[in-house]
Order: structure tokens, then C-alpha cells, then sequence
């Protein structure tokens, strides 16, 4: 009896334990089934021809008597990473670069249109974009646009290669999407992740709702295709965001409905055209909501209205929250700018605002938004030239007691215009507030000179910097070459 005991016991262990191990592995049997990883190796042989390596030559072309930079490295100690910066301005020190690839672009058309990053191409003299196939071409720049960071661009081919556009719209999160660029330098490389937000806004993008990713981006891939599994191109590859300067799996794409009308601009007449109506605004919060009389937090509140401006010939007035404009939802202060920006300007539309408690329409006649070129005539017209001749090249100015009170910040220097150097390889940015420097307060401009000045050749400083609603620290080492600047 002992003995069939026993083996009836160890024959039921062992029915035990298989019926636990299929248990435990049949529901990862079943997901593996369901669920297998995708194969992308179809798609990147039918579309990746289209992708396009893009380098340049800067020559000793002049502007306004200087000469253009070359575009400055990335940094590892850089926290907010921007691929290459896209405000520099000229120094006189004259030079010739080798080729250097900058970046990605991808054919839209097969007689050789295509789309890039306006940052990697606005600076250069003379493009060069490499096909899949290895042959080399001299690019003609069509047009940029700062704004939304897109360029066109064409070389003198035909019977191209060209990819097939997709809705954003469309998209999930959550569903695949795969990059093809040059990071580094290495071309035709292949990353894949997956959509993890829509409408990101992003620090001084008021263009652009980014579609967010987790695929892997780095230096060379600005500009180029991001695909969802149709192999339809969805987004160009734009920037990242790193405290450490390396990829960090926050990566942001440009929706490519945005940059095909940017490029259909561009190609018929080489500029932008968008509207504007001169208001100042903020996000509604809830408690501001509440404090409005309002049920939700949409809308977009304003803060101040340009004197003349289209809004204010209108009547719209401070403390206005604005809840549709031309008959488009405002969800978020985000979207306004968007909105406006895409409303041909002299068009006469709607506007809907809460005001006392109440909803009123409002009509107003859409303006213009000045050019880049205009915006920087207007300066040479009227000789406000920044001064850069502190030690690291960044035009400065001291903010007023109501600009304070606005920022809710106790003191601070907005960065209004910077020469290339450490500063903007670090990754400061026109627009930033820097509110101290190590462990002092930024309190003027004569004592942020002086605490540089102090600070020896082979040290580290560290920034802070206010970019709209965060604040960080941004580190640098100063050597004797940025005393020049």
C-alpha cells in the first residue's frame, strides 16, 4: 500500500506542476500568437529608396559684410536637445567646411521635390543630397520656414523614387511607426517604436501639434520620413528632447499635413503667408475656469491685446477666453495659434469669447504675421542691433517690473539674439530667461558680466533657464576662445 501511495502521490506532483506550467505559459503562448512583433523589412525595401541624405558646404558667402558660421556640434551635457540651432548669426571669421551631413529628407515627387528640416539646410551655401542609389545632386532650396521647421527643396532628376503620404489624423497611440535617416552619418539607418501622444505642444513651437514617439532619433535624422506600417510617410523627424544630450525615447515628428502645406506654399511662392490678430495668451487652468464662471478649462485666455492690432479693432479685450475662432473648437491655448496661423490673412471670420459671465461674437479681419526677413529688416532699419560681446555671445535684456509679474519670476534676462559658441551649442535658445548663474540670482546684465568674468578659463558654469513653463539648469565650460565672442 506504501509503495502505490507514493507513486500515486508523485504521479499527482507531477500532473500538478504541468497543469501550473501551462497556465503560466499559455497565456504568453496565446499574446506571442496574437500579438507577434511586426516585420518591417518589407516596408523599409518598397519605401526606403526615397529617403535622401542631405549634407552641405558653407563658403565664404557674406551677409550684411559677415560671414555665416558653421553649424556647431551637439554637446553630451546638453538638457534640452536641439538638433542644430536655428537662430545663429554671422561672425567675421572667414572659412570654407568640408561636406558635412547634416541631416534626412525624403522625395515627395518624382521630379525631385523634397522635404526637410528647415534647420538643416537654412545656413548652408551649397546643399548636396545623396540618393539611395549613391548618386549625388546640388539641391536647389526652394523655401523655408522657421516657424514649423520644414523645407523644400529640389534636385534637377527624374523618374524618382517617392513615398506615399498618410493621414496624422489617423493615427493611434500605441500603433507601430518606423524612422529611416542618417544619424551620425550612417544612412538609410532603420528605427522603429511606436506613437505615445498626439498635439504635443512644445516650448516656442506654436505651429505645430507634434506627434510624440518613442523610436530611437539622433543627429542626422532631422528632416527625415517617419512611417506607419502601410508605409505611408506620416511625420518628419524634427527634435528630441534629453537631459543628457543622447536619446532619452522622447522623440517629436512634425504631422506631414502641416508640412505639405507649408511645402505647397513654398513651391508657389517660395514664402509663408499666415494670419495673426495680436493677442497675448494663457492656458485656462481649472481654477481659472472656475473663477470665470466657466463649466470647463477650454479656451485660450488673453492676457493683452496689441494696441491697433486686428483683435483690438475688433473689440476683443484682456480677460477674453477665447472659445472658437472661425468656427473651430479652441480646446487648448495651443490650438489658437494654429488656428489663426492657418487663416488667410484679410479673411473675415468669427470669433467666439466668454466675457462676464456670457458668450458674445465677435467679428475681426485676419492680419498678416511679418516674415522672418521683415522682422529681421526692422531691426537693421531700426538699428537695434543686439549687443553679443559678453563673454558668451548672447544679446541680453533686463526684464521689466510688469514682465516679472506677468512670468510670476522675481528676476531674469531674456536671451534676445546670440552669436555662435558655447552658449548655443549648450543649447540656449532665443527667448530663454536665464534666472541665475551657479548660485546667484540674475539680477542685470552688469552682474551677470561680472560673475562671468570671474568664472576661469577650463570651469564649468551652470544656467538656469526659464523656457515657458519649466525651468532647468543647462551647463557649459568656458575656455579662453569665448572671451572672443
Amino acid at each position: 500500500m506504501l509503495i502505490i501511495y507514493t507513486g500515486y502521490m508523485a504521479r499527482t506532483r507531477i500532473i500538478f506542476r504541468f497543469i501550473v506550467i501551462s497556465l503560466f505559459l499559455s497565456p504568453f503562448a496565446v499574446f506571442a500568437q496574437a500579438n507577434e512583433l511586426p516585420d518591417f523589412t518589407g516596408l523599409v525595401e518598397k519605401h526606403g529608396a526615397a529617403v535622401v541624405n542631405i549634407s552641405a558646404v558653407q563658403t565664404s558667402n557674406t551677409l550684411n559684410g559677415q560671414v555665416l558660421p558653421e553649424i556647431p556640434g551637439i554637446p553630451e551635457n546638453s538638457p534640452f536637445y536641439d538638433f542644430f540651432k536655428r537662430h545663429m548669426q554671422p561672425f567675421p571669421a572667414p572659412r570654407r567646411s568640408e561636406p558635412k551631413s547634416l541631416g534626412s529628407g525624403f522625395i515627395i515627387s518624382s521630379d525631385g521635390y523634397i522635404l526637410t528640416n528647415a534647420h538643416v539646410v537654412e545656413t548652408a551655401d551649397e546643399v548636396t543630397v545623396k540618393l539611395n542609389d549613391k548618386r549625388e545632386f546640388v539641391a536647389e532650396i526652394i523655401g523655408t520656414d522657421r516657424k514649423t521647421d520644414i523645407a523644400l527643396i529640389k534636385i534637377n532628376a527624374t523618374d524618382l523614387p517617392k513615398v506615399t503620404q498618410g493621414n496624422p489624423e489617423n493615427l493611434r497611440v500605441g500603433e507601430w511607426v518606423i524612422a529611416i535617416g542618417s544619424p551620425f552619418g550612417f544612412e538609410h539607418s532603420v528605427t522603429a517604436g511606436i506613437v505615445s501622444a498626439k498635439g504635443r505642444s512644445l516650448a516656442q513651437e506654436n505651429y505645430v501639434p507634434f506627434i510624440q514617439t518613442d523610436v530611437a532619433i539622433n543627429p542626422g535624422n532631422s528632416g527625415g520620413p517617419l512611417f506607419n506600417m502601410k508605409g505611408e510617410v506620416v511625420g518628419i523627424n524634427s527634435q528630441i528632447y534629453s537631459r543628457t544630450g543622447g536619446f532619452m525615447g522622447l522623440s517629436f515628428a512634425i504631422p506631414i499635413n502641416v508640412a505639405t502645406e507649408i511645402a505647397d506654399q513654398l513651391k508657389a511662392s517660395g514664402k509663408i503667408s499666415r494670419g495673426r490678430i495680436g493677442v497675448m495668451i494663457q492656458e485656462v487652468t481649472k481654477e481659472l475656469a472656475e473663477s470665470f464662471g466657466l463649466t470647463d478649462s477650454s479656451g485660450a485666455l488673453v492676457v493683452s491685446v496689441e494696441k491697433g492690432g486686428p483683435a483690438d479693432t475688433a473689440g476683443i479685450k484682456p480677460r477674453d477666453i477665447i472659445l472658437k475662432f472661425d468656427e473651430k473648437n479652441v480646446t487648448t491655448s495651443a490650438d489658437l495659434p494654429r488656428i489663426v496661423g492657418n487663416t488667410k490673412p484679410n479673411a473675415k471670420v468669427t470669433i467666439q469669447v466668454w466675457r462676464d459671465g456670457a458668450l458674445k461674437t465677435v467679428n475681426v479681419e485676419v492680419g498678416e504675421t511679418p516674415s522672418d526677413e521683415v522682422i529681421e529688416n526692422r531691426k537693421l532699419k531700426q538699428g537695434k542691433k543686439p549687443d553679443t560681446s559678453n563673454r558668451l555671445g548672447l544679446a541680453l535684456s533686463e526684464i521689466t517690473a510688469e514682465q516679472r509679474k506677468q512670468l510670476e519670476i522675481a528676476n531674469g534676462l531674456l536671451v534676445e539674439d546670440m552669436q555662435p559658441g558655447i552658449a548655443s551649442r549648450s543649447g540656449i535658445r532665443v527667448g530663454d530667461i536665464i534666472l541665475g548663474l551657479n548660485s546667484k540670482d540674475v539680477k542685470s546684465i552688469q552682474q551677470f558680466n561680472e560673475l562671468l568674468g570671474q568664472v576661469k578659463s577650463g570651469k564649468n558654469i551652470a544656467l538656469l533657464v526659464k523656457r515657458g513653463d519649466m525651468n532647468t539648469f543647462i551647463t557649459m565650460k568656458l575656455t579662453d576662445d569665448d572671451k572672443k565672442n
